[in-house]
């Protein structure tokens, strides 16, 4: 009969293994929950969006205050609100990383960390195949091209969502919202052969198009891309 034996066992019982974790980075330039609750609000909308479910790391690298831990722990109770869950601090001097550890959260070495805004997109075989969706995309519905371009063969109804990673071409009316370069790439573009969007954003700077848009734009073919941290719209023939 075989023996059995607890310390062997107990030597069995787990391991250390190495990962190449990466979190994502949230950079306060304030604490103010109100300000905080209404930015979250207008870029991530008040359902499922495409940082949804993602575990976060607060950022304070540029951040020059010295927040108490109730502050961090309420910061990470209104970012739990919008689907993210906060669970690291990196980049802050001495007094936020101490006020960081006391809220709960692991302080991190950069190494940890994905930037906040990535300049760059994957290349070449390490890129996700662009999405095509043939189908009309209808009010309140979400598509997400998550590492890649995406392409709509069919209408963006207005309250609906069109976001990718990279590229957005539309070949119908755009009329709800459309969020391209989603994970921070400032040369993506969005392209429409109609455009009539509620909100536009390239590389995370957004502007809603409720104010009335020139007649060579609204309803006409045409593009959106960022200029020096400005939102550009014009013609697709170059025209605004």
């Amino acid at each position: 009969m075989a023996q059995y034996s607890p310390a062997s066992a107990a030597v069995n019982a787990f391991e250390f293994r190495s990962t190449d974790l990466k979190l994502v980075a949230f950079a306060p330039a304030t604490l103010d929950p109100l300000k905080l609750e209404i930015g979250l609000r207008e870029k991530l909308g008040n359902g499922e969006h495409f940082l949804s479910g993602e575990q976060i790391a607060l950022d304070f690298s540029s951040f020059p205050e010295t927040p108490a831990a109730d502050e961090i722990a309420a910061l990470a109770a209104l970012l739990r609100q919008f689907g993210l869950t906060v669970i690291a601090a990196r980049g802050g001097n001495k007094g936020q990383m101490a006020a960081a550890r006391t809220a709960g959260l692991i302080a991190l070495s950069d190494e940890g960390v994905a930037p906040p805004a990535p300049a760059a997109q994957a290349t070449g075989s390490e890129r996700t195949p662009t999405l095509v969706i043939s189908r009309p995309v209808r009010t309140g519905q979400q598509i997400y091209a998550k590492g890649g371009d995406l392409v709509v063969l069919a209408l963006v109804s207005a309250g609906a969502e069109v976001i990718a990673d990279g590229d957005i071409h539309v070949y119908a009316p755009l009329r709800g919202r459309a969020l391209a370069g989603a994970q921070g790439d400032a040369s993506a573009r969005i392209y429409t052969t109609c455009l009539e969007a509620e909100l536009v954003s390239v590389g995370g700077v957004y502007r809603t198009l409720d104010e009335a848009l020139p007649g060579s734009i609204k309803s006409k073919p045409a593009q959106i891309y960022l200029d020096q941290d400005k939102l550009v719209i014009e013609a697709l023939n170059g025209t605004e």
